[in-house]
């Protein structure tokens, strides 16, 4: 009787320190994760790592799938639109995470090196309103259809604009017309850190492929 009383004394002891040791380490594991939350809250999430030349490739596909979905041939690129083409552009991104909270306050705050955003964008002319709106219907069929999701669209008396998101991506589309029959077609990509080493013009800003969408009015 006395050994089975030990036994279970040993069985009972081994079992409160096991306890014991598994809520020592949730304690542990607990702590660092929330150790690792602080730093990360911080710091701010690093901004991840693309390349410039190849998300302007992208883009340029995206609005040339726009293009296609228009269906407006008729239409002619207007070789005067302002901010047309291809650009990676550092002004909109900024210090992530509570340590540059501060400086986030600015008039112009200031963003950090080899942190640029995307775009690719141009026009065309000869659209008429009630052409616009067909043609954005087209656009917007087909790029649902491709799995694209739409986060903005209004047709009011002077306004026209349709948006979509590429899901778990950060690019988007957008298309706008403005007056004088022209439609407006642009591609975005949020911010990204482009590598060390890649090639950057004389304003340090990293070189870019030409644009060469829609293929069909740049022959």
């Amino acid at each position: 009787m006395t050994q089975r009383h030990n036994r279970l004394g040993r069985r009972r002891r081994l079992l409160v320190a096991s306890a014991a040791v598994l809520a020592l380490a949730g304690a542990v594991v607990s702590v660092v994760g929330v150790a690792r939350w602080s730093e990360r809250l911080w710091e701010g999430d690093p901004y991840p790592v693309a390349d410039p030349a190849a998300t302007a490739q992208r883009l340029d596909g995206h609005t040339q799938t726009v293009y296609d979905a228009l269906d407006l041939p008729q239409a002619q690129l207007d070789p005067d639109w302002p901010g047309g083409g291809s650009e990676a552009d550092g002004s909109g991104c900024y210090y992530r995470g509570l340590k540059h909270w501060s400086e986030q306050l600015s008039d112009s705050p200031p963003s950090p090196p080899h942190v640029v955003d995307v775009s690719n964008e141009w026009a065309l002319k000869g659209v008429s309103r009630d052409q616009a709106v067909s043609a954005l219907q087209r656009v917007r069929k087909e790029l649902t259809r491709q799995g694209w999701k739409v986060t903005a669209y209004e047709n009011s008396r002077g306004w026209l604009r349709l948006a979509l998101k590429l899901p778990d991506t950060d690019d988007t589309i957008s298309m706008q017309t403005y007056p004088r029959d022209r439609l407006q077609v642009s591609a975005y990509a949020d911010c990204a850190r482009y590598p060390s080493g890649t090639p950057v013009d004389d304003l340090d800003e990293p070189e870019l492929p030409a644009q060469g969408t829609p293929v069909q009015l740049r022959g």
